[in-house]
């Protein structure tokens, strides 16, 4: 009985891997856009009841957040790929392995965290040039965030369990759930407890989630995984298997925190940061298909390659590629046209509404080059080779982006949305990059089968 869920979904998405590719993608997608939609309605919330210094402190602290949430799904995705490739291998035991040793890592990282956050979080904020006031009311957001990050983080990784063995409606139901319970809670805490409030939401919606993925999966037994800790077996290999997949995209995360550390301090401004930080959340919102899609990827490329199906590896990437690149054409005009109607409902503030929607402007133009970037990286991870995530998010957040941005701002003295003309150059260029690596990269990869042949 054991072994019928992974054949048949294994031998589903085989018979019809673009069917399997939707079938994937869009639970995943509406789980996210409520969990997105949620970002919105609190970053509204703050906006609007708390204030503009609010909102500046929301985009201080987002990037050690961010940090957090790149160590998380970066690690959280070698897994997905690490048991995947297993369940593709037909390998249960050692696919069942790779989940134990998944949680485990996930304990040992949320203590790391809380223990850095609670001794270095003021640091981390003050060094970006918020003013005192600013300050002080990022860290009443900050700690309590960190304090309960361990729930955010089990959530994440069970998710990511889920996600290599192929189920994806389970895991939309319960952030789903968590997400509406965080809505609901936000206006009253924030009410009562201002910014503070908003992290009190958010960190009792996260661990009701955690405690439900626990329940069910550990003791339901309500997936194809399945978690035998009392005969808990320690292996380095699947440790490492593990790192080397998902350390390169955790860096991948952790440079774009990084950029934003870094337009955070060339933009100068709270008017401009936060700005930049409610643009930000609401273009994730669009970007949501195309995380999806190229996140499901990574699991189906990640079994037809444990399958050596490289057949149905490349119809996958010219039909996500497409259809990626096609949602992303749309939202740009989207943004381009409508984002003067948008923002209002986030802010009253004429200025920052001006500098959001000069950001939809010029970054409209950058959404599909984004697209293929991401996409490329994707499917090259799920043919086990991670690195070139890392290298090219360096690529283009550090080396072009954040340079061009400071030479434009601070050397040659430009308005500061400037800053998103270079993130526009280097996002044409690393989708270049990026689709020339995958290509050689799947000539390698099927090279061994094609001499067998």
């Amino acid at each position: 009985m054991e072994t019928q869920p992974k054949e048949s979904r294994l031998e589903e998405f085989i018979e019809n891997p673009i069917k399997a590719l939707w079938k994937l993608s869009l639970p995943m997608m509406f789980g996210m856009a409520v969990q997105a939609i949620y970002m919105l309605v609190d970053t509204a919330f703050i906006g609007k009841w708390v204030g503009g210094t609010a909102l500046a402190a929301l985009g201080y602290v987002f990037p050690f957040l961010f940090i957090l949430m790149g160590i998380t799904f970066g690690l959280g995705s070698g897994a997905t790929t690490v048991i995947a490739q297993f369940i593709g291998a037909k390998d249960k035991k050692n696919a069942d392995n790779a989940a134990e040793h998944t949680i485990l890592l996930g304990l040992i990282i949320g203590a790391i965290i809380v223990g850095f956050g609670i001794l270095y979080g003021h640091k981390f904020i003050g060094v970006q040039g918020a003013d005192v006031e600013t300050v002080e009311v990022a860290l009443e957001y900050f700690y309590i965030m960190i304090g309960g990050s361990i729930f955010m983080i089990l959530s994440v990784f069970f998710r990511s369990i889920l996600s290599g063995e192929g189920e994806m409606m389970f895991p939309m139901k319960v952030l789903g759930a968590g997400t509406v319970l965080n809505i609901i809670l936000d206006p009253i805490f924030i009410h009562y407890y201002q910014i503070a409030g908003a992290a009190i939401a958010t960190v009792i919606s996260q661990a009701l989630v955690t405690l439900v993925f626990i329940y069910a999966l550990l003791f339901k037994e309500h997936s194809y995984i399945t978690f035998n800790l009392k005969d808990f077996s320690f292996n380095m290999k699947i440790i490492k298997d593990i790192f080397r997949m998902g350390v390169p995209a955790s860096l991948s995360m952790i440079i774009m925190s990084m950029g934003i550390l870094l337009f955070n301090w060339i933009l100068g401004s709270s008017d401009a940061v936060a700005a930049y930080q409610t643009a930000g959340r609401i273009e994730h919102l669009f970007f949501l298909p195309i995380i999806s899609v190229a996140t499901s990827l990574v699991t189906l490329v990640g079994m037809f390659y444990g399958a050596k199906r490289f057949d149905l590896i490349r119809t996958m990437i010219k039909y996500g590629l497409t259809r990626a690149v096609g949602i992303s054409l749309s939202f740009s005009v989207l943004f381009l046209f409508f984002s003067d109607s948008i923002l209002p409902v986030f802010t009253d503030s004429p200025e920052i509404i001006r500098l959001s929607v000069l950001y939809f402007k010029i970054m409209a133009f950058a959404y599909p080059f984004i697209t293929i970037g991401m996409t490329s990286t994707r499917i090259m991870q799920g043919l086990g080779v991670a690195y070139p995530m890392f290298i090219l998010t360096l690529f283009r957040v550090v080396i072009i982006s954040a340079s061009l941005a400071w030479y434009f701002v601070m050397i040659l003295d430009k308005p500061v949305h400037y800053a998103w003309v270079g993130t526009l150059i280097s996002c044409i260029i690393t989708a270049a990059v990026s689709l020339t690596w995958l290509r050689i990269i799947l000539n390698r990869s099927m090279k061994p089968a094609l001499e067998a042949g």
